[in-house]
């Protein structure tokens, strides 16, 4: 793995030049590419030389150790340092996810368990959207379904990152949320103090970069209007404002009512409509790979059970990962760090367990 190292240090030079090219700065796609593709050769760069660093001074330990005894003393600690900064580049050098630098775009459903379900995906907003702002990201609701106790049928909003990084990026970070969200709480409607059991989904898209990214034929979209409409469908709004689409080759359907414009709510729709398309484009491509890296973190079985939330103790687990801990009223106020830090951790490992094969 190690000798393409300095392939990709010659290509951080050649990619650091083509920054200082003002034409690629007219173009706003191509200098978020560059820059993101910078930001992550950078890292490498700065982990080779870390590396350097650190073997060339357990070299110079054990040669002076060799004429004086008391330079031996410093060759266990400089060890662990070699072979830290070692482990440290090897996973800077497994490929990423060519994703993990976009933005994200997250539905959250209510699924069984009725009203309470529906005031679970609100806790789910808020806690995303509390972990969002410990990572200095923006977030935008671009619709939403209330249900009646002050939960949500529905809710979709967007995630912006501020990195160039990949390694910080939104999809980096919120990829491993798909799927099965599983609460055991005694529910506010809940007159006995009884424990529920309820489920919420929550969906992860990649948010298409630029509107070329995803080809879309006017042909092939059927696009319906109508009134917006409230909690027991009573009408919010005297105008046909409500956009829905139909992505007619696929049969996506995707509906937006939040804004009171019908080009806002289209502008909305189209947007969730290309971020599934490339989710969908990027599933088909890996299944016809016959080679294709499964991994067990970033399942595509959306009915998957991902996690658990037990509010009586206080308990947060992770059933792919086997994360456990014991601090879910700070993970519900957006402390998830740990949480994803575990699917991070796990995904690399079966990344490396893959290059080794």
């Amino acid at each position: 793995m190690f000798e393409s190292v300095q392939t990709l240090i010659d290509e951080h030079r050649r990619v650091q030049e083509e920054l200082s090219d003002p034409a690629v700065h007219a173009d706003a796609a191509r200098a978020k590419r560059v820059n993101r593709r910078f930001a992550e050769l950078s890292r490498i760069v700065r982990a080779h030389e870390e590396w350097e660093q650190a073997t060339g001074d357990l070299a110079a330990a054990r040669e002076l150790a060799a004429e004086d005894d008391a330079f031996a003393d410093e060759i266990p600690a400089l060890e662990e340092q070699a072979t830290e900064s070692q482990e440290h580049l090897r996973r800077l050098l497994i490929p990423r996810d060519p994703d993990d630098a976009r933005d994200v775009i997250m539905e959250i459903k209510a699924g069984e368990g009725g009203a309470e379900s529906a005031l679970f995906a609100a806790d789910l907003l808020r806690m995303y959207s509390q972990f969002a702002a410990h990572q200095g990201w923006k977030t935008e609701i671009i619709e939403s379904d209330p249900s009646d106790l002050g939960g949500y049928k529905n809710v979709q909003l967007a995630f912006k990152g501020s990195s160039n990084d990949p390694a910080q990026g939104v999809w980096a970070h919120l990829k491993f949320e798909g799927g099965v969200h599983r609460v055991q709480r005694v529910p506010a409607t809940e007159s006995q103090g009884r424990i529920h059991t309820s489920t919420t989904g929550v969906l992860v898209f990649p948010e298409v970069d630029e509107p070329e990214e995803v080809a879309l034929d006017q042909n092939d979209l059927k696009i319906d209007v109508y009134r917006s409409s409230g909690p027991g469908g009573q009408s919010v709004n005297t105008t046909d404002s409500a956009v829905r689409i139909t992505h007619l080759p696929t049969g996506i359907v995707v509906s937006m009512q939040n804004e009171k414009s019908q080009l806002q709510n289209r502008e909305a729709a189209m947007r969730v409509l290309r971020a599934r398309l490339l989710a969908k484009q990027q599933e088909e491509l890996a299944a016809a790979a016959s080679d294709a890296r499964k991994s067990q973190i970033r399942g595509m079985d959306r009915s998957e059970r991902i996690r658990t939330y037990n509010f009586p103790e206080n308990r947060i687990a992770d059933h792919r990962t086997g994360f456990k801990a014991y601090n879910l009223d700070q993970v519900m106020d957006g402390a998830l760090e740990p949480v994803i830090a575990s699917c991070i951790a796990a995904d690399e490992a079966e990344r490396l367990e893959h290059l080794g094969e």
